[in-house]
Parts: C-alpha cells; structure tokens; sequence
C-alpha cells in the first residue's frame, strides 16, 4: 500500500482543526528543508540534516523569542545554555545524528559567514536522535555541504516526511520512524494562531504505540510485523520537537508551550525511557527583536489564553508523530538491519475494528 498521511487514511486525531498543510510550516514565515544521505558504499549510510528556518533568512537579525524543555536528557540540543539565558532564536535550527551533531553547528556557522552576517558570533541549535543501527554512525557521514544543502532547500508548503533528512535512518515504537509534522489552528479572545510541530521521532516499544487511544502496537505486534533484530531502541532512541507559533509569547510562555509536547508524545505512547533524548523547543515569531536595536517592544498573549495553544501544541506533536510512522518506509540498513514500516491497511483494520465511526474524535 501506498504510504500516506494519517488523515489520508481517514484518521483523525484531536478535535482542534489543522491548518493548510497541517505542517509547521503553516507558521508564516516558517520553512523546512531536508537533505538525504543514502549509499551502500564505501559502507552502508542512512542519514541526513533537517533544517527549521523561524522566518527566513530575517532570523539572522530579526530574532525569535524560544525556549526548550526536556522532558528526558539522553540527548544532545546545542546552544540552549544561550537561550536558557537570553530567551532568543537568531539561527536556523538543525536537526541530525548524534554523532554529527558538531559539524552541523559548525555548519550553521559557517552558513552564516557564507552569506555575510554581521553579527558578532553564533550559537545555534542544532539536536540529534541516534541512527546507528540503520546507519553506520561512526563513519561520520554529515559534512558541511550537506548541512548546507538542508539549509538551501528550506521553503513554505509541504513538509516531506518519514525517511528523509535528519530522520532518514530512524525508528519509532520499533517500526520505521523518522520527519513528521503537523499543525493547529487554536482560537483565544485575541484571535486565531498556528501552532505547528516538526517531530524526529526515534523512540518507543512497540506495545506501547497507540493511536487514538487504540492499542495499535499491541494489535500489530512481532507476529505481524517482526521486531528489529538485536537492540531497537525501545528503552533507548529519543524524539525531537520543534513547535513553531505565530502568537505573539515571550519565552517564558515558550517554555510552557514546550512541555506540551510531553502530552502529546505521550498520547502516542512514549514514557520518556531512561535511554531517551525527549528534548523539545517552542518559538514565536508573534514579536520581532531586531539585533541592533538599543529598546524593543514586545507583546504577550495572556495568561489565560493559553489553554488553547497548549492543546494544539499536543495535537499537532501527537499526529506529527503519527505522520512520520505512516510516511515512512522499510529500510534495511547497517549489517542487514530492517526496520518495518507501519502497515496501513492493518493500522486501517484495526483502528474500523475499535472505533467503526470513521474519524471518532477522543472522548
């Protein structure tokens, strides 16, 4: 079957509606760009970069109020020293693998310097889950040019998921993972905002997925779909997520908005395992802080109206998740390693069987 999008399956998860694309990049101003790394030779790779630009290339002086939260640390983010400190976005964000994760800095880096930005140094955020059962990890394959490739592509629209980029060699809830992403429109007293999330999923025990509240993994377990040979991450892996907005947040109501990724990572069945790297980072592009002014004004959206934001922060997380689980495909990789993809027509089965009214919202 072909691979799709949950809502191309005829699933719907969460009640809040999704925006044009039901991508992140229905942020205004938001791109993604990817850059895929797959050969067999000189030994066998499957890699990649995930770029997030925050509004273009403007970031460089026009900076983003963010924030991140970790909800498990077995991972690496870059430069959230820098943000835990000063609150602000002033790069691109990367995405790769753990053992890449330098020379995507260093990339981002030297991408600035490439284009003449005049600031006076860079810090930026640039995190990983790990690919070494699919990928030959310690051949250290990302270089410079394919960071910069990633950071090339960026653009509006859809967002290609599953194998690609960053998350080209991954695996969720041990079937095939990788790139997903999805969005919200979330309604409050001062108006309609988007809230957008872009997941690299590559964590979980297959018992534990759910969809909809379905015990998905349990009804598709190792005697439909086998198991990874040897470890396959199920205590170990790690998820990334980056939730962009257009409401105008002060990076403290960023944080807040962060943690909510817990909620929905959680609703598709990840527990924050003692081996995995659950790092997540909000930003607003609702205010701008242009680097060389002496005095910014800045807006906030009120405390109370929040609650809205907060559960599109969860749904979009949870079906970007999804998105990467349906979109992504079997690959065999280092050593003869296979990571299965999801099945649709069973996932499609199964979910008729427990919820026979296409669609039912959660209750």
């Amino acid at each position: 079957m072909t691979r799709a999008r949950l809502r191309d399956l005829g699933i719907v998860v969460g009640s809040l509606p999704p925006g044009k694309w039901n991508a992140i990049t229905d942020v205004p101003g938001v791109r993604v760009g990817h850059a895929t790394l797959i050969r067999d030779e000189p030994t066998v790779v499957r890699t990649g970069v995930t770029a997030i630009w925050p509004r273009g290339p403007e970031i460089w002086r026009d900076y983003a109020y963010a924030a991140y939260h970790s909800f498990n640390g077995y991972g690496e983010m870059t430069g959230v020293v820098w943000l835990d400190e000063q609150g602000l976005l002033g790069a691109p964000i990367a995405i790769t693998n753990t053992h890449c994760v330098g020379v995507v800095r260093d990339a981002i880096c030297a991408y600035a310097v490439r284009e003449r930005i005049d600031t006076a140094f860079h810090l930026p955020v640039v995190a990983e889950t790990y690919d070494g059962r699919l990928s030959d990890a310690e051949s250290f394959p990302v270089t410079r040019e394919l960071a910069f490739a990633a950071l090339d592509a960026a653009a509006s629209g859809p967002v290609a998921e599953g194998n690609v980029g960053g998350g080209t060699g991954m695996m969720c809830h041990q079937f095939k993972g990788g790139i997903g992403s999805a969005s919200r429109l979330a309604t409050t007293k001062a108006g309609v905002f988007t809230v957008g999330a872009l997941v690299q999923a590559n964590y979980g025990a297959r018992e534990l997925l759910r969809v909809d509240g379905v015990p998905v993994g349990r009804e598709i377990g190792p005697d439909v779909v086998p198991l990874p040979a040897g470890p396959s991450g199920a205590d170990g892996g790690s998820i990334i997520v980056v939730i962009a907005t257009d409401a105008p947040l002060l990076p403290i109501q960023c944080r807040r908005l962060a943690r909510r990724a817990t909620t929905g990572l959680a609703w598709v069945g990840g527990i924050g395992a003692n081996g995995s790297g659950d790092i997540f980072l909000a930003f607003s592009t609702g205010n701008h802080v242009p680097h060389d002014l002496p005095v910014t004004e800045a807006r906030s959206l009120a405390p109370e109206q929040m609650t809205p934001l907060f559960q599109a922060a969860a749904e979009a997380t949870e079906e970007a998740i999804l998105n990467a689980l349906t979109a992504a495909e079997t690959m065999v990789g280092y050593r003869g390693f296979t990571a299965h993809a999801l099945p649709l027509d069973r996932l499609q089965e199964v979910m008729k069987r427990y919820r026979p009214a296409s669609g039912t919202k959660r209750g």
